[in-house]
């Protein structure tokens, strides 16, 4: 075996060549309880697998139901394991694949949205370009002093890439980002 064909510990190094990474965005509905979380990310990371985004929240108050949303990268073999194995965590009560989903009702992606918090400082003109931009984004002012604003601005992961390159020359300072919540489109749920 070559030197550079060596295993990486990455469950990726497994997958066959012909095979093309893909991101999905799967959806995992789970008993909101201490320690729950950690389990789930322990079985990305003893996998090597890679998570790009991932939220969290309560969605069933008096069921104590929780909904994790992650957006991972793999080629097909690797997401159907990550799927089969977040499957068998003890209180997983269900994963669907939001991708997957989309693609049999005839969608490209399910609906995904992000929110961020940025921070821009400046001062003269640069102030009114900062403005004038924001609003072309729909990004709304959260905050603002004398010397910076700082913008909340919702939509597709895109669409908040530009606004945080577009205020990169005009003074960024900071960026928070939420992460990607989605579901699919129509009547059913999870």
């Amino acid at each position: 075996m070559n030197a550079h064909l060596q295993p990486t510990g990455s469950a990726y190094f497994i997958a066959k060549e012909t095979q093309v990474a893909e991101s999905h965005t799967l959806s995992v509905l789970v008993d909101n309880e201490p320690g729950v979380l950690a389990r789930v990310i322990g079985l990305f990371s003893g996998r090597g697998y890679n998570i790009e985004s991932l939220t969290v929240s309560e969605t069933e108050h008096e069921a104590h139901l929780s909904r994790i949303t992650i957006v991972t990268r793999g080629t097909p073999g690797v997401l159907e394991q990550i799927k089969s194995q977040l499957e068998r965590i003890i209180p997983v009560h269900r994963v669907v694949d939001l991708t997957v989903r989309a693609k049999i009702m005839g969608q490209e992606r399910p609906i995904e949205r992000e929110v961020a918090l940025v921070k821009v400082t400046g001062s003269g003109e640069m102030r009114a370009e900062t403005l004038r931009l924001a609003d072309a984004f729909q990004a709304k002012v959260v905050d603002a002093t004398v010397d910076h604003f700082i913008f909340e601005i919702t939509g597709k992961s895109s669409k908040v890439d530009q606004f945080v390159a577009v205020m990169k020359p005009l003074g960024l300072s900071e960026v928070c980002r939420t992460g990607i919540a989605a579901m699919n489109r129509g009547p059913q749920g999870m």
